[in-house]
Formats: structure tokens, sequence, C-alpha cells
């Protein structure tokens, strides 16, 4: 597999397989994507890889949350406050055109926040990790964990498991880092679902689509 075979292989899965993942290769993975790009070497990425009876232990208090109506104050804003056009409108047709695969209809609230809560059992995925950084980082920092985060998904398409960044982690941080045990001084920033795609679950028929390089690319060669 060639780095653009990986790259356009790469989607967001939402299910998976009830197959666990070797703790062994999880474990490689994370190591491998550490050569990810960073600014000054910093390396600002912290990881948690959570699987067997961890995980199900978070599926369960997050499963009690969700049912209580718990809420948290969010870690970060997951979207600007300002989300204009062409973003919004990326956002806005990727999430109707998922909806429209597993049928459910725009005016069908409940079943829309079921599904949603979807994402807080990692979609069933077997195993997962999550990404904390110092607090004290800003923005440049804050893209060395994009950078670290994408070769973590191509290293995993590379071995046969499919993946879904979620960054809708950041409404629960204080579970999450409580549960992790995470330093007062770091935060939370996402989680990732990590596991074999099932491929009878109409979700993962979704294949987003992506502007034309007109809209963002400039060329002065």
């Amino acid at each position: 597999m060639t780095v653009a075979d990986a790259i356009a292989a790469r989607r967001s899965v939402r299910g998976f397989l009830d197959r666990p993942v070797d703790p062994a290769l999880l474990r490689e993975i994370a190591t491998r994507a550490s050569r990810a790009a960073s600014g000054g070497n910093i390396q600002p990425w912290h990881i948690d890889l959570v699987s067997g009876a961890s995980l199900v232990e978070l599926k369960a208090i997050m499963a009690a949350k969700l049912a209580a109506g718990e809420t948290e104050p969010p870690g970060y804003a997951i979207y600007p406050s300002e989300f204009h056009a062409p973003y919004r409108d990326r956002t806005f047709g990727v999430g109707e055109a998922m909806y429209g695969h597993v049928g459910i209809a725009r005016a069908d609230k409940a079943a829309r926040r079921a599904w949603f809560a979807r994402n807080f059992q990692f979609f069933g995925a077997p195993a997962a990790l999550f990404c904390t950084v110092d607090r004290r980082m800003g923005p440049p920092q804050w893209s060395d964990l994009g950078m670290y985060l994408q070769n973590v998904m191509l290293l995993a398409v590379e071995a046969g498991l499919a993946t879904c960044a979620q960054e809708c982690w950041a409404m629960y941080p204080t579970t999450i880092e409580t549960f992790l045990g995470t330093p007062a001084e770091r935060m939370l920033f996402c989680g990732m679902a990590i596991g074999y795609e099932d491929v009878a679950e109409p979700a993962n028929r979704l294949r987003s689509e992506r502007a034309p390089a007109g809209e963002w690319l400039s060329e002065r060669l």
C-alpha cells in the first residue's frame, strides 16, 4: 500500500465489528505515528490507549450519563461561533448525507439524538485512543496533534483497521480526564474509535465529498 492509497482509503467509520484489536498492534501504531512533524520537536501529544475491560467500563459510564441527561462545560468550542459558508454548508451536507444513509429524517430529532449518542459508545469499536495536550500549548502545537492523529489513521488503514476521529469527546472533558487520570496541566483534545469495519453498517457507505481544488488551491508556479 502506498501513502496515496492509504489517504484515499481513510474515512470516518461509524460501525465496527465485535472483534478485538491486538494491543501490541495498537501500541505499534501509536508509537510509529510519533514520527509526525512537530514544530521545534515539541511533540505535544499525549496518548491514552483504551480497550478491553477499561473500554467496557467507560462505555457504561457514558451510557449512564447520557441516560440521565448529564452535560458538562465543553473543553473548547468544536466549531467557530461564526460558522459561515462554505464551511457551514460542508458540515451540513455531510451530516444530511450520513442521516440519509441510516434512514433518519431531518424532522426526527429524537432519532438523530439517539444516533449521535452512538459516538459515546465509539460506534461499537473494541478499542480507542484519547489525545490530551498541555493547557499551555497554543494553536501551532494543536496543529501538531492533527499531524500525529493523521499518522495514526493512515497506519491503521495499512494495518487493515478503521478509525473515526471524535472531537465530540470534548463535550465531556471532566469525565474523560477523570477516567484517564489526566494530570491537571493537560486537557482533552479528542478521542478516536479504532477497530475492524462492519461493512454491513449503512452509515459506512458514506463517502464524504471534497471541495474541488479550484475552491482552495492557488498556484504561482
